[in-house]
């Protein structure tokens, strides 16, 4: 064998690629590729820890080591900026999120004739992987996954799937369940039970009209700091806690002391209530129920938060309003946020805290950031989705 057999990186959807450009499945870097195509084991290669894993789509990296685990995460990050001709001052190497940390998952459900089977769907496929373990979500959440197989053997119409979105609040699991059928009095009583019996914070169903709570005992909360928000069903968190803490600290970390900062894409209040001690804050966010959470929160905790209702893809923010700020922390969807990024470029902020799950938008984004002046100081990669291709970031622009 050459060293063009040489698995040298994991590519972006998770195959080895060799030295000479080669994909293949299932490669590890260290790994190298025999005469007949088999793979012969390197030194970062781990036992998968799950029976599923090949077949569900949770995951593609399980049998990747950790270390080599977080060169992928970083790698991926850096291999961006690259693509680009993005010149970062640092890419610190990646923070992982430990197994059974995942506090949110949105899986799906099929019941045919009397089994039921609820999980991720399997890879490029809709055929689901009926959960029986998962080193991903947390435990609370995992203990779930039994009772509601055999509530959907009462409610779940015969083979049309079903989506089911579980999350962890303040006072519990909350459950969601997409596309039931849950007609008359005994399915009424058993979803209650279900809740009950659970101590569940919430119960929410869709038949195809619209979500309806079933069961709520209090208004369940979420926390970012000091303050806790009425978060509507299924609210977007960060996917586990240490993932949300490393891109808050990330954040702190590159606004600095900035006495009036923006936080645009606020969401429910992440970063905004997170940082918002002894500095005041403006708070942009285009889903109503997002940003109507956030007000109340902060309006309840009497934190100096200005929140307002604009979507930043039609009505970003002009560089005249941005200059009013000391630090912008932008945290938009996975195709980021140009035209914001655009009026970014030519305001005079003196910091900027980028948060991305995207690490090619956050690349071109950043192109356009440092061609109007700004430097790249650090990028902090976050590999909270563990064992899957999908990567996070935050970095600090400033002038």
């Amino acid at each position: 064998m050459t060293d063009e057999d040489l698995i040298e990186r994991i590519a972006a959807r998770g195959d080895g690629v060799t030295a000479d450009g080669r994909h293949v499945a299932g490669g590890v870097p260290g790994d190298r590729v025999a005469a007949n195509g088999t793979l012969v084991p390197g030194p970062n290669r781990a036992e998968p820890v799950c029976r599923h894993f090949g077949k569900c789509g949770g995951c593609q990296l399980q049998h990747v080591a950790e270390g080599a685990l977080a060169d992928f995460v970083r790698d991926r990050v850096a291999g961006a900026l690259a693509g680009q001709q993005v010149a970062a001052g640092e890419v610190r190497p990646a923070l992982l999120s430990p197994p059974q940390s995942r506090r949110r998952a949105a899986l799906s459900a099929l019941r045919a004739g009397k089994q039921t089977a609820v999980g991720f769907n399997a890879a490029q496929s809709n055929q689901i992987v009926d959960m029986r373990e998962c080193p991903l979500l947390i435990p609370e959440l995992f203990a779930l996954i039994g009772p509601i197989r055999a509530l959907l053997g009462t409610i779940a119409p015969q083979r049309r799937p079903v989506k089911v979105k579980l999350q962890m609040l303040d006072q519990g699991a909350e459950v969601v369940l997409e596309d039931v059928r849950a007609e008359g009095l005994d399915a009424a009583m058993a979803l209650q039970d279900f809740a009950g019996a659970h101590g569940l914070a919430r119960l929410a169903i869709d038949q195809g009209d619209g979500l309806e709570t079933i069961w709520q005992p209090e208004p369940p909360t979420v926390r970012f700091g000091d303050i806790a928000v009425e978060v509507p069903p299924f609210a977007f968190l960060q996917a586990t806690a240490a993932g949300q803490a490393a891109l808050i600290e990330a954040v702190r970390e590159a606004i600095g002391d900035a006495p009036a900062v923006a936080d645009l894409f606020a969401g429910a209040g992440t970063f905004a209530l997170s940082v918002q001690a002894g500095r005041k804050v403006y708070a942009a966010e285009g889903a109503r129920d997002a940003i109507l959470a956030l007000t109340g929160a902060a309006n309840r905790a009497r934190a100096l938060v200005a929140t307002e209702h604009r979507d930043l893809f039609r009505r970003p923010l002009v560089s005249a309003e941005l200059d009013r700020f000391g630090a912008v922390i932008l945290d938009p969807p996975r195709a980021g946020a140009e035209e914001q990024v655009k009026q970014l470029a030519a305001s005079a902020v003196p910091a900027i805290a980028y948060v991305s799950c995207n690490p090619a938008s956050f690349a071109r984004d950043a192109k356009l950031l440092l061609a109007g002046g700004y430097r790249l100081d650090w990028v902090q990669p976050v590999g909270q989705f563990r064992w899957s291709t999908h990567v996070e970031l935050a970095g600090r622009f400033s002038r």
